[in-house]
């Protein structure tokens, strides 16, 4: 359903990668990974249309991501480095305010469920800006659990998690993969992705990746 060809990525007058192809499909996930500073967030953050690429293409189902615009989205939840959550607003609140902008209104026992489950239990109703690190991203990760989009796209999603929080994660992620899910990752942790299809794609100076 996703495919990628020839993609060259730059940062100012740096290339960062070149010739990267890969295609993705039901089912499926794709680890990419690579140095620091080899275009990782870069490449997630294109695959989503944050970033224009200096050229290639990123086609779902066949059309280019840049002609379907909203199309594309709707099937995509993109998680960064940053949460993306409002600290004057609770976990709760987040999530809710998330469903509505994702098209998707969730009830609000839905939100306390989720919560709940990823560990912020007795912290739904706390303002995030007083959470921990690790709660603000379980926060940011709690919205997997309620999202219907397809295509996951997960950068360094396992920072700042305990150990429970890594296996809870995993054990979500390998649900979506069964379900017929799609999820792209970057991680540097060493963190066990034994389900459906794992693919893998390498960044660096020399070698480009290609699946």
């Amino acid at each position: 359903m996703l495919t990628v060809t020839s993609l060259e990525c730059a940062r100012g007058d740096r290339r960062l990668f070149s010739d990267i192809e890969f295609s993705l499909d039901s089912g499926e996930l794709l680890h990419v990974h690579g140095h620091n500073g080899s275009g990782k967030t870069t490449l997630l953050r294109t695959l989503c249309g944050l970033v224009l690429p200096v050229s290639g293409q990123i086609n779902w189902n066949g059309d280019d991501i840049s002609d379907l615009a909203e199309e594309f989205t709707q099937h995509l939840l993109y998680i960064g480095h940053k949460n993306s959550i409002k600290d004057d607003l609770t976990g709760l609140e987040n999530l809710m305010v998330y469903s509505v902008l994702d098209g998707h209104p969730i009830a609000e026992k839905e939100a306390w469920d989720a919560l709940s489950k990823i560990g912020l239990k007795g912290f739904e109703d706390l303002s995030t800006k007083v959470l921990s690190q690790g709660q603000k991203r379980r926060v940011a990760l709690a919205r997997l659990m309620l999202t219907k989009a397809k295509l996951w796209i997960l950068d360094e999603p396992f920072v700042a998690l305990d150990k429970a929080a890594v296996e809870l994660l995993q054990d979500v992620i390998k649900q979506h993969i069964s379900n017929g899910g799609m999820v792209i990752l970057t991680t540097h942790q060493e963190v066990e992705m034994t389900t459906g299809t794992v693919k893998q794609l390498e960044l660096g100076w020399k070698k480009q990746g290609h699946v």
